[in-house]
C-alpha cells in the first residue's frame, strides 16, 4: 500500500481555538469557551442579542441580560461533549467527525488534539439549522460546480474504512465531500446539496443555490464498513418506502425522492431548515432542547417527547403530529426514533414548532 500524503506532511505546532462565537442571522448571539476548573465549555448570552427576544433555547438556557454563564457538568460527556446542548447538536456525528479528523490529519493534526471548540470552528457556516460559529477553520467554500455522485460514493466508502488515497482524483472527490458531508448528522454517509430537478445536477449545498436549484439531504447508498464498492445496500428505497407510508399516514413529512445511479438508490429529502430563498431557520433536536440523552433509548419515552411540546406551549397541532408518529413508529416496527430524531424549527419572528419528519 503506498503511504499517504498525510503521513509525510511535517506537522506543525497546534494552538486549540480557545473561544467561538455564536452567530445566527448574521447577528451576534454570544461565545463560548473552555472553564478550566471544571473542563467544561461555558456559554453566555450577548446582552443586546438578549434584548431581541430570539429564545433559541428557551427550556435550559433562556435569554438573560445579565450575561449569565450556562454550564452543565451533568450532561453525558459521550453525547454532549462538555459543551450546553444547544451547541452540541450543531456537531456531526459519526460520519461528519470521520471527514473533520481526515481534514485535519492533512493539516498534522492528530484527532486526539481536536476539541469540540475545534470542530465547531469547523462547522463555520456549515451546520444544520441556523447557528455559525466563528473563528471558520474549515476548508473555503468552493464554487458551485456539478458533483460525481460515484466518486463521492467511492470516496465516502474510503472515509468509513478508516483509509483514503491520495491520487489527484481521489483527492479532489475528498475535498467535495468535506464540503458536503460534515454538516448532517447521523451515523450513516450523508450530504447536503443543491440539485436541479430539471437536469438532475447536483452540486455542493454549503453554498447559496443557483436559480432552479434546491436544497436537499442525501443519504448515500452503497456506503458502509465492507471493503468494496458494491451495489445497492437498499437503505435508501426502504427509507423512501417507510417516507410514502408516512405521508399516507397523514405524517408532516418533507417532499422524497430517489436519485439513482449504477445500481445504487440514494434517498433524498428536502431540507426543513432551508427556505427557498437561501434563509437558514433554527432548528433543535430533542435531544438538545431539553437534554434527553438520545443514547439512552432504552430509558426515554414518548411522554418526554409530550412533555416537552407542553413545555413549549406549542400549538395543539403540535401534540396530534406526535401521536401520529408515535402510533406510526411502533406499528412500523421503526426502531429508530431517538431523540435526535425529533426536533423543533424556529422561523425568524415566529413560534417554535415541530419539524416535519
Amino acid at each position: 500500500m503506498a503511504k499517504s500524503k498525510t503521513a509525510r506532511k511535517k506537522k506543525t505546532p497546534y494552538k486549540p481555538v480557545d473561544r467561538v462565537e455564536v452567530f445566527i442571522w448574521d447577528i451576534y448571539a454570544g461565545a463560548v469557551a473552555l472553564d478550566p476548573k471544571s473542563g467544561f465549555y461555558v456559554f453566555a448570552w450577548d446582552k443586546e442579542f438578549a434584548q431581541r427576544g430570539y429564545e433559541l433555547a428557551p427550556l435550559h438556557m433562556p435569554l438573560n441580560e445579565e450575561e449569565e454563564i450556562f454550564v452543565f457538568t451533568g450532561l453525558p460527556i459521550e453525547t454532549y461533549k462538555r459543551l450546553p446542548a444547544m451547541l452540541a447538536d450543531a456537531l456531526p456525528d459519526d460520519f461528519g467527525n470521520a471527514l473533520i479528523n481526515r481534514y485535519m490529519a492533512e493539516h498534522g493534526i492528530n484527532s486526539s488534539q481536536i476539541t469540540p471548540l475545534d470542530r465547531l470552528a469547523y462547522m463555520g457556516k456549515r451546520a444544520m439549522g441556523a447557528l455559525e460559529f466563528r473563528p471558520n477553520r474549515g476548508p473555503r467554500t468552493q464554487k458551485p460546480s456539478a458533483l460525481e455522485m460515484e466518486k463521492l460514493v467511492t470516496t465516502a466508502r474510503e472515509v468509513v474504512r478508516g483509509y483514503a488515497d491520495t491520487d489527484e482524483h481521489t483527492e479532489a472527490a475528498l475535498r467535495s465531500i468535506i464540503e458536503v458531508g460534515t454538516s448532517a448528522n447521523g451515523a450513516r454517509a450523508k450530504a447536503v446539496i443543491s440539485w436541479n430537478p430539471t437536469t438532475d445536477e447536483i452540486r455542493s449545498g454549503q453554498v447559496p443555490a443557483e436559480s432552479g436549484f434546491e436544497h436537499w439531504l442525501l443519504k448515500f447508498d452503497g456506503v458502509g464498513e465492507d471493503f468494496e464498492l458494491g451495489s445497492s445496500q437498499n437503505y435508501g428505497r426502504i427509507e423512501f418506502a417507510y417516507s410514502l407510508m408516512a405521508k399516507e399516514a397523514k405524517i408532516e413529512i418533507p417532499e422524497c425522492r430517489l436519485f439513482e445511479e449504477n445500481g445504487r438508490a440514494h434517498f433524498m429529502t428536502r431540507r426543513f431548515d432551508r427556505a427557498g430563498n437561501g434563509t437558514k431557520h433554527h432548528m433543535q433536536s430533542l435531544c438538545a432542547i431539553n437534554h434527553i440523552d438520545f443514547k439512552k433509548k432504552s430509558t426515554n419515552s414518548y411522554e418526554q417527547l409530550f412533555m416537552t411540546i407542553r413545555e413549549l406551549n406549542l400549538d395543539r397541532e403540535n401534540e396530534v403530529e406526535a401521536f401520529r408518529r408515535m402510533v406510526f413508529n411502533v406499528m412500523a416496527m421503526n426502531c429508530d426514533d431517538h431523540s435526535k430524531n425529533f426536533s423543533f424549527l424556529l422561523q425568524r419572528g415566529k413560534k417554535w414548532r415541530l419539524t416535519p419528519a
